[in-house]
């Protein structure tokens, strides 16, 4: 008896760490500008933020639904980077990290590219 409970015990920890692995719940999105973002509905779902800038384009986002989790970045034209970091808040952290509602920024301002995520 003991050793069918300790069978039953492993085959469950079996099916389960091969449906965690091989049935994640990961989407990529890449959307060409924000009118994509926008028709698509990304903002609504939470996948991106809605703050981004007129001009952003190359947009991509990574969500996993599972372990509730999102990253993503654009690229944006220069003349939306001044009014775009004037909405953000300084995180004081040593990666210059920028905060908006529940999103995390890092911003490349030479190459005009945004990183977001999610807050953990």
């Amino acid at each position: 008896m003991k050793k069918l409970l300790i069978a039953m015990v492993v085959l469950a920890g079996l099916v389960y760490l091969l449906f965690s692995t091989f049935f994640v719940d990961v989407q990529i999105n890449k959307y060409a500008d924000k009118s994509i973002v926008l028709k698509q509905q990304a903002i609504q779902n939470g996948w991106v933020p809605s703050i981004l800038p007129e001009s952003a384009f190359e947009i991509v986002e990574t969500h996993d639904i599972d372990k509730n989790t999102l990253l993503g970045s654009f690229k944006y034209k220069e003349q939306d980077e001044k009014p775009f970091i004037e909405n953000l808040s300084a995180l004081n952290d040593e990666k210059n990290t920028l905060v908006w509602k529940n999103f995390l920024f890092r911003i490349d301002t030479k190459k005009n590219i945004v990183k977001f995520r999610n807050k953990p």
